[in-house]
This record gives C-alpha cells, structure tokens and sequence, in this order.
C-alpha cells in the first residue's frame, strides 16, 4: 500500500476537499477521455448524488464542476479567470476546455442535483456525460470523490486490492497497517520518516522529494499567513466573520504589554487552525491534510512546534510531514479519511492523529512512542459527526480544526511520557472509527441534515 506524502497533502482550493476539488479533478479526467475518444461531442450534462447533492451548494460543488469542465484544476486554479470563465459560461451556456471544440454546457439545465438515493460505492458520487448533437447521451461515466481531493471511477474502486498487491512488491516497506510499519521499524532500525522516504523514493529523486516538502510546507505557512490578515465575513450567507486575524492582533498586543497568559500556547496554535479554515471557507488555497475541512490541524501543530519548542528547526519538517503521511496512509486504506463516508472523526480525527504522531517524531519519539501518539488523538475523536450548518466548511469546522491542533499536541505529549506501550493499538482504534463511522446515521455526515446542522437558524 503506497500513498505518496504528496497525494495526501496536495495544493488545492477551499472550501472542501470532496466536495470541491475531487468533482474538479473528475470533471478534468472526463476531459481528458473526451480528448482521447474518437467521439465528436457536442454538449455535456453533470449529474451529483448523495452528500454532494445535499450540500454542494454550500461547498461550492457547482462551481467546481462548471470550472472543471471548462478546464480548470485545483492545482494550478486562478480566482480571477475563473471569475471571467463563469460570467462567460453562464452568459452563453458553453464552456470551452482546451483542446476539445465548444460545448454547450447551460448549468442551470445541464447540471442536476440529485438528492435521492446515492450512488452505491460511496456517498459522494458525481456522473459526467457528453452528449452528441442530437442530445442523446455518447460517453457517460461515474466518478466517487473519496476525500482529500482523491477520485476514483467504480471500476478503479474494484481494481484497489489488486494495486494493493502490486504495491506489496514494489516498495521496501510496504505496511499496511500500524503493527506491520511497528515490525517493520524494529526490523530496520529506521524511523518512520525514514521508511516512508524511502518508500517515495521508488517514485521520485531526493531532489524531487525536497522540492515537494518545501512547496508544501510554504503553501501551508502562507495559508496561515494570510489567513491571519483576513477579515470581513465569510461567504455563503451565514454571516461568520473571520476571527483569527483580529484574535493574533490581540495576542500580540498583549505579549507586548506583559500580560499575563498562561494558555498562551494553545491560544496561537488554535488561531494558526482557524487561519487555515477561514482561508478554506473563503474558496483559498490551501493544502488538504488530508482534508480541506481538516487543512487547520497539521499546519498549526508545525507552526505551534516552531513558535514555541525549544530547538525546533525547520530542517525538521519534512521528518514530520513523512511521519504524519504514513499514519494518513494507514488510516486511508483500512478506514477513510471522508466526512461524508464517517463523520468528522475521519476528517479532523485523522488530522489530529496525523499531528500528533508528527509531533512525536520530531520531538525524539520513538516509533512506538509516535504511534501510541496517534491513536491517543484518534480515540478521542471517535464518534465525532460531520454536520455543518447550511452545508458550509464553517461551523463547527473551522473552530474545531483549532481544537483538533490542541488535542494532538496533548497526545504527543502523553505518548512521550510513556514507553510506547498502550491498552488499544492505532489498527484498533483504526477498525473502531471505521465500524462507528459506518453504523451512523447518514444524518450526521456531511448532509447537514442533523446535528448542529438543524438545531440553529441557517440564516
């Protein structure tokens, strides 16, 4: 089982994730099969099911389809052309993606939000079709976006266990699980960073791999800058200000007139979060980790971790940013990292278990030590629903990314204290927030059709 550290923290755009950059990325793929085809297409029709239907208006899904299919990519996205394209397209019902001819493509036809039963295989589930000049339909295909910006078809989903089988062979270390990357540690001396380097080493040169930390490390710094120097209200219309500029403000104030503050820690790293998630909800950049909604909880931990520990060095990162991704990884393949498939627990729970074992690293653990981090994260987030009021990457998101950050620092710290050894394995708590997330209402993930979702006003 082989996820790159760049596959579960990829630059993207807010609000979401799933609901967001995955229908962008599959709008891009569908493109790319259109360029490949023999067919002459003439129009295109979208068509989004499940949690996508119920609240991608509120995640900007419509947006993103649109933009997607007329080319554009999270990777590379430009707010101002995407503001120019989506006055074109709604003007004249037509996108123009590059290298395919015109197509008609009149969102407020073309584009249906289908809230009955979702599609089987996954909650989030989007169909693309391209029809020919009569109408009728040529190319259809299905698309799930899984979380983290991760997309796959329905046959892929039936391909995973083979991949997984190929991956086996192709790495040097290649668990699947905590217990394997434990046995795998105490066989090899290595760290967890250190196999998970050499795991991304099949696949890239060492310069490749310090050139990708850096990136990623500087779009995740700079997300907290800026949102730091935001203000105003967020946008979808429940009138939510941002906050974490004005709260840094004050903080600053305060250290600089002597004041008293003896949470002053978890203060600033809980603004780092919030930073991260108003840049989120106001449609930014930001990088997935391994989520949008969850974007706030690994950046603030490694900026609380410069800010405030004593021999702290960024020449550190990217051992952090390898340890967090291997536990992602592990947390991906044997449960989910989609709110919309198990709560938030599988969003800011996984974040908070990320951090926490990064922390560890970094601070001298050992494998068992950084493990047992992890899962201590992890178990207390256990349960946790995904219900944002109005659908938006807002409330009770963009709060409890700061509280995420918070709980991972308290994890590595109790780790770090013990000897590695622990009553409940990560696999466990793994298999538990996998079996709790199944058996929840579909109420509670991501619908915003229970919860806080509905007991206050949305307006």
């Amino acid at each position: 089982m082989f996820l790159s550290v760049f596959e579960l923290f990829k630059i993207g755009i807010g609000p979401s994730s799933s609901h967001t950059m995955g229908p962008m990325v599959a709008a891009g793929r569908f493109l790319d099969s259109l360029r490949a085809s023999a067919f002459t297409v003439h129009g295109l029709k979208a068509r989004l099911y499940g949690s996508l239907a119920h609240t991608g208006v509120g995640h900007a899904t419509d947006r993103a389809v649109i933009l997607g299919l007329a080319g554009f990519l999270p990777e590379d996205y430009d707010p101002d052309a995407a503001a120019a394209a989506l006055g074109r397209i709604k003007a004249t019902g037509r996108v123009s993606p590059p290298g395919l001819p015109g197509l008609a493509f009149a969102p407020q036809h073309d584009l249906v939000f289908d809230k009955g039963a979702p599609l089987p295989g996954h909650p989030n589930g989007l169909e693309l079709m391209a029809t020919d000049a009569e109408g009728d339909v040529i190319v259809q295909e299905t698309y799930f976006s899984i979380g983290g910006g991760f997309v796959v078809t329905a046959a892929e989903q039936a391909a995973e266990a083979r991949r997984d089988k190929a991956d086996l062979r192709a790495h040097p270390y290649p668990f699947r699980a905590a217990d394997e990357m434990l046995a795998m540690a105490r066989e090899s001396g290595k760290s967890i960073a250190e196999m998970k380097r050499a795991n991304e080493r099949i696949h890239r040169t060492e310069a490749e791999i310090a050139d990708g930390v850096a990136r990623t490390w500087g779009a995740m710094n700079a997300c907290i800058d800026r949102g730091l120097e935001g203000t105003g209200i967020l946008p979808g219309g429940l009138g939510v200000k941002r906050r974490a500029g004005a709260i840094h403000a004050r903080l600053k104030e305060e250290a600089g007139l002597n004041i008293a503050a003896p949470h002053i820690a978890n203060e600033y790293m809980s603004v780092y979060a919030m930073a991260v998630n108003e840049e989120n909800a106001a449609g930014g950049q930001v990088v997935t980790a391994p989520t949008n909604g969850a974007a706030g909880v690994v950046p603030a931990v490694i900026r609380y971790w410069l800010d405030f520990v004593p021999g702290a060095t960024s020449a550190r990162i990217p051992d952090f940013l390898f340890t967090a991704a291997a536990i992602g990884g592990i947390i991906k393949h044997n449960a989910s990292i989609s709110g919309a498939e198990l709560g938030c627990q599988a969003e800011v729970g996984s974040a908070a278990a990320m951090a926490a074992a990064g922390l560890a690293a970094v601070l001298g653990g050992a494998p068992e030590q950084v493990e047992n981090a992890a899962e201590i994260a992890l178990e207390h987030h256990l349960g946790m629903t995904c219900d944002p009021v109005k659908g938006l990457v807002q409330v009770p998101c963009i709060e409890r990314n700061g509280l995420g950050a918070i709980k991972a620092v308290s994890a590595a710290a109790l780790a770090l204290r013990g000897d590695g050894t622990h009553f409940v394995s990560l696999d466990a708590c793994v298999s538990a927030m996998s079996t709790t997330g199944r058996d929840m209402s579909e109420k509670y993930k991501e619908t915003a059709l229970g919860g806080l979702a509905v007991s206050v006003p949305n307006c």
